[in-house]
Formats: C-alpha cells, sequence, structure tokens
C-alpha cells in the first residue's frame, strides 16, 4: 500500500516544498491544502485576519474526503492541521501518517516576507503558534536544515 501522509506544520515551515519533493520520491500525488481554501477564507487571511474553527470545518471535510479517496493508491497534502481536534477530522477513516515541520516564528515570519503571490501574510504568524497544539503521534521533523535534509528524515520518519 502507497503511503497517505499528511505534511503539516504553521505557515512558512515548507509544507508545500517538502510535500512535493516526498511525492516526487514516493511515487504518490501531491495535493497543497492551500488550494482547497474557499474564497473567504482566503479573502480573510489576505486581509491579515486568522481564521477560526468554523472558518475551517468545510476545508478540513474537503481533505478529508481527498484523503479517503487516495487510501489506497496514497498521496501527499500539505495542511496546517494545527490543532488536535483538526488532525482528528482529517484522520477520518483513512488515517494518515502525520509529519510535522518544525520552525522557529523568525524563520516562519522571514519566509512568508519573501514569498512572492501567496494570501497568507507574515503578520499571521504569531495566530499560527498561538493555535498550534504540537502532535503526539507525527513524525518530527526540524524543518530548519536545508531541504534535502528535511526530505531525507522525512522519508525515514514514514518507514519506520
Amino acid at each position: 500500500m502507497k503511503p497517505l501522509v499528511v505534511v503539516m506544520g504553521v505557515a512558512g515551515c515548507g509544507k508545500t516544498e517538502v510535500g512535493i519533493r516526498l511525492s516526487e520520491a514516493l511515487g504518490v500525488p501531491f495535493y497543497d491544502g492551500d488550494d482547497y481554501h474557499p474564497p473567504e477564507n482566503v479573502a480573510k487571511m489576505s486581509a491579515g485576519n486568522p481564521l477560526n474553527d468554523d472558518d475551517r470545518v468545510g476545508w478540513l471535510a474537503h481533505l478529508a474526503d481527498l484523503l479517503g479517496e487516495h487510501r489506497e493508491r496514497g498521496c501527499i497534502v500539505a495542511c496546517s492541521a494545527l490543532k488536535e481536534k483538526y488532525r482528528d477530522q482529517l484522520r477520518g477513516s483513512s488515517d494518515p501518517r502525520f509529519v510535522h515541520l518544525v520552525v522557529t516564528p523568525a524563520t516562519a515570519e522571514a519566509r512568508l516576507r519573501s514569498r512572492a503571490g501567496h494570501f497568507m501574510p507574515a503578520s499571521l504568524v504569531a495566530s499560527q503558534f498561538d493555535a498550534l497544539e504540537a502532535p503526539a503521534t507525527a513524525a518530527t521533523v526540524d524543518a530548519e536544515q536545508p531541504l534535502d535534509d528535511v526530505v531525507r528524515r522525512a522519508i525515514d520518519a514514514l518507514e519506520h
């Protein structure tokens, strides 16, 4: 059976880059959770306002369905999955593995400031860290390292 993985963490931790590289290495499709936010969520974040639990319900349900559809053939999904209840919703009936990419607030903010054309402003980094409930069962990877090292460590963690 192919891997079913959620790459999680705060904005700016590298979910998309690591997710793309994992999908290439593991031979499964990649889906960026950011592409599935409804327009209202994108507008809210673009205006500098953090999402609340209610804002995330439909988005997480859609991602959980996506994971369920790929249960047998596998996929990688990038999703912040900041709270345990969000991860519970993503688990649904598919029970994906979680890879938590960990960075400092300063690194996340610097990465967001250098990212062009994305709706998530660096001003929301603090709210991401405030909402984060570190997962007890995820593979935790230090994402302050070079990208190749982060991907290698994520693959190693998924193999054990």
